[in-house]
């Protein structure tokens, strides 16, 4: 029986250049971007991939930094944020068992801290970097989203294989299928998020790239986002070659899988139908 998805933006963000980052609006017109993340029930209880802004950012949006809150403009909407969301749907955070993230950067993982019991499933990599981060990756970590002591679960590759990519089952004791894809570039330990959908899948990509027509043939991306990732990128020659790899895959599985980056309105658009299907046990 297919998963109940849910299609969540847990934060919006409204740069100046809108023409820029492939938004509508001229170059000096504000932006559009979202944060993509997803609510699955499951049978494991509810899972949620990638957290987005906190309510804690809402509350306090210097933890976030003012850097980032500079350029990229928050709308810092409390009922954008995931928590909000839960309880919307009619869920206590409770509920949310475990939680699965693409990256531990602050607008994926700043409402880490809004479900301190949810087990949060990550790359050891990613994990390392965050915990012990490097000069020039310290601003994308904020240590106010992992003061509360999560409870992690560390993931390394262990030969698992996923349309040619390598694949981590999350939830290994539940037949709900929620894989890590490995598509480190952006970080060191970035992942893609696969989760069965009916009979097909849909892949998270986080920030393996950042708009809808970086999966196209040919190929391009708003120059705005094009300097974005090539600032913060570690590693850029992983990070295009996962790139290449995703855009045969979306050619190669067009109706199997369904593939769809983080910060991309136009995508969100497209997938945030009615969620249908079972009801979790909780």
């Amino acid at each position: 029986m297919s998963l109940r998805i849910h299609h969540l933006n847990c934060g919006t963000m409204c740069p100046h250049g809108a023409r820029l980052i492939g938004s509508p609006g001229g170059w000096l017109d504000p932006g559009h971007l979202v944060c993509h993340c997803l609510l699955v029930e499951t049978r494991a209880g509810l899972v949620l991939v990638d957290t987005g802004i906190g309510s804690h950012d809402v509350d306090n949006p210097a933890q976030l930094g003012r850097g980032f809150v500079a350029v990229t403009r928050p709308r810092l909407d409390h009922q954008e944020t995931a928590i909000a969301q839960v309880r919307a749907l009619g869920y206590s955070p409770d509920d949310v068992r475990h939680i699965v993230v693409t990256h531990l950067d602050l607008d994926h993982a700043g409402g880490l801290p809004d479900f301190p019991n949810a087990k949060i499933h990550v790359h050891a990599g990613e994990h390392a970097a965050a915990m012990h981060p490097a000069l020039r990756e310290r601003a994308r970590y904020r240590p106010a989203h992992f003061a509360h002591q999560p409870d992690w679960v560390l993931h390394r590759e262990d030969g698992e294989r996923w349309f040619g990519f390598d694949a981590i089952r999350a939830l290994p004791g539940c037949d709900d299928e929620v894989l890590l894809v490995p598509l480190h570039g952006h970080t060191r330990g970035h992942c893609g998020i696969a989760v069965r959908a009916g009979e097909g899948w849909l892949l998270h990509c986080g920030d393996a790239y950042f708009h809808h027509r970086e999966m196209q043939q040919p190929h391009d991306c708003p120059p705005g986002l094009v300097l974005f990732q090539n600032l913060v990128q570690v590693n850029r020659a992983a990070r295009l070659a996962n790139q290449q790899r995703l855009r045969e895959l979306a050619q190669g599985q067009a109706g199997v899988v369904r593939l769809f980056s983080a910060h991309d309105p136009v995508e969100l658009e497209r997938l945030a139908a009615p969620a249908s299907g079972r009801q979790p046990t909780k």
